[in-house]
């Protein structure tokens, strides 16, 4: 908090040392010194309604401990050279006898926002607006004088509507009957989460069921208030949901496309697929340690070289695996169960072995820290934007490969009729071979995203792996526009049965409901079409 008032004024422009304090009012900073700290707060806010700037250092100073007093004389010390506070004139030597002016955090929260709302009246908007984002939570009754001094200078409509806002507020609080009245009306045009719990308790009952407010009139205003309110949260909390839904389905999907790929066109049942995931993200971490040790400067360009690590160290992996296993297990789907299931444990316990047991942190670039405040109650995380937008990239990608390039026609020949692509010439074993490197490629890409949104560790795979076969199964297999389909549908339901019944429920729900969907329609939401498919 020390810095963060040392911040402020500077960005006031009051000056780095208490060389710039005005005349003051030497009752008021007698009693700042000497008082109470009732008495304190009560001159804090005596600085406040007078809107009295020239008090920012002295206040700044009597949070940081830097104020002392000689008699009657209070002083303010940096650096043992002393200025008169209430003169603001420097003293040639510091008194010998001095005593420190105490003041706890209640005094110093009184200080920080007496604080802020005088960098109401700055010249800058950029403090104007970090003022304002401090008021609305800690606005009181004696800032009122100022906010509406404020409010009649400010020209900024967005700034102005929001000072509307804080001084509805406080006028709230006040207990004059028809200034609360005001408020509380002027509150229904507020989208803050806020402003709900203000007017709730105004309709609040007692144990005996009656209104602790006891004006009906009062009462009747906040129910309307509420109301609007409460209509305009409903709109953010729905924009909420379908982002966190199509967040959690852009997540499902690029863990789920690879699985598409190796599961859906190439029938191999890969339980190490979780595993492709986690070897992605921790090629990422990789990555990231390298650009902090050798290019501390370019740290924020690293996902631009941890996209394709991430990748084609899945793919070799995925690559070696189909090569070394999995080839010889093709048409034996509970020997390729078992056996990826084996290869995802030994997975798991080299990464322990290399990286430890514990996870390990992948950091955001800073262009993908923070995020769009939409409403007062809904923040969209740039981190998860820039992950729905980079799914939709890799969807395109491999839509474009299957369906433009000599590879994506072989792979869909090979899977619509693998003995007859081979009596045409197409070399199935290599093509087998580049198809499940992609695929498992596509779950490196996977793994890159995810470290960007949680945190990295051995276990990271077992998350997924049962997500995306279902996302596969539910889609259709072989389908790469079921795929998609599924993932955004599987994460919206599943947010949406999660704001009503919490999480362990709606991943039960949701497996149910897949269940009883394959019975009646084992071919998925989309069918694979074609003359001939192998059993």
């Amino acid at each position: 908090m020390q810095n963060l008032l040392r911040a402020l004024v500077l960005v006031l422009g009051l000056g780095v040392t208490p060389l710039a304090v005005a005349a003051l009012d030497a009752g008021l900073v007698s009693q700042l010194a000497f008082g109470s700290n009732d008495e304190k707060i009560a001159a804090i806010r005596a600085f406040v309604e007078r809107g009295e700037a020239s008090a920012t250092p002295l206040l700044t100073a009597l949070a940081e401990g830097q104020v002392q007093t000689s008699g009657e004389r209070v002083l303010i010390v940096v650096d043992e050279a002393a200025t008169d506070a209430v003169t603001g004139e420097k003293l040639a030597s510091l008194p010998e006898t001095r005593d420190d002016v105490i003041v706890n955090n209640r005094v110093r929260g009184a200080i920080a926002n007496a604080v802020a709302a005088l960098r109401l009246l700055a010249p800058q908007r950029d403090v104007r607006v970090q003022a304002v984002k401090e008021l609305e939570t800690g606005a009181n009754v004696a800032m009122l004088p100022l906010v509406k001094r404020a409010l009649e200078k400010e020209t900024d409509a967005e700034l102005k509507a929001a000072l509307e806002l804080i001084a509805a507020t406080i006028q709230v609080k006040s207990g004059d009957k028809a200034a609360r009245l005001e408020g509380i009306r002027a509150l229904a045009a507020s989208d803050s989460p806020g402003t709900r719990s203000l007017l709730g308790a105004i309709l609040l009952k007692d144990k005996a069921g009656k209104f602790v407010e006891p004006d009906a009139e009062i009462r009747e205003a906040a129910a309307l208030s509420m109301k609007a309110v409460q209509g305009r949260l409903a709109w953010g909390e729905r924009a909420g949901l379908l982002f966190a839904g199509v967040s959690l389905g852009s997540v499902l999907l690029l863990a789920a496309l690879g699985l598409a790929i190796t599961y859906g066109l190439m029938g191999v049942i890969n339980m190490a697929h979780g595993e492709m995931i986690m070897i992605g993200a921790y090629a990422t971490y990789v990555v990231q340690n390298l650009f902090r040790a050798y290019a501390p400067g370019a740290f924020d360009f690293y996902l631009l070289a941890a996209i394709p690590a991430a990748f084609i160290a899945s793919a070799l992996v995925g690559m070696a695996l189909e090569r070394s296993v999995i080839r010889y297990l093709y048409g034996r789907p509970l020997e390729t169960l078992l056996a990826t299931w084996g290869i995802s444990l030994m997975l798991i316990q080299a990464v322990r072995t290399i990286f430890g047991a514990q996870n390990v942190q992948v950091e955001n670039p800073s262009w993908m820290s923070g995020g769009i405040n939409l409403m007062a109650n809904v923040v969209l995380p740039w981190n998860r934007i820039m992950i729905i937008g980079f799914a939709a990239l890799v969807v395109i990608a491999i839509s474009l490969l299957l369906t433009r390039t000599r590879l994506g026609l072989f792979v869909r020949g090979v899977t619509q009729n693998r003995a007859m692509a081979s009596c045409v010439g197409v070399p199935t074993g290599r093509v087998d071979t580049w198809a499940f490197g992609l695929g498992t490629g596509v779950a490196g890409l996977a793994g890159c995203a995810i470290s960007q949104i949680g945190n990295v560790g051995p276990e990271l795979g077992q998350s997924y792996i049962v997500d995306s076969f279902m996302v596969v199964v539910f889609g259709g297999v072989g389908q790469l526009a079921g795929t998609v389909v599924a993932a955004l549908g599987l994460g919206l339901v599943n947010k949406l049965l999660e704001s009503w019944s919490g999480a362990v429920i709606a991943k039960i729900a949701v497996l149910v409901f897949i269940v009883l969907f394959i019975q009646k329609r084992p071919q998925g939401l989309f069918a694979l079409k074609g003359r001939a498919v192998e059993a």
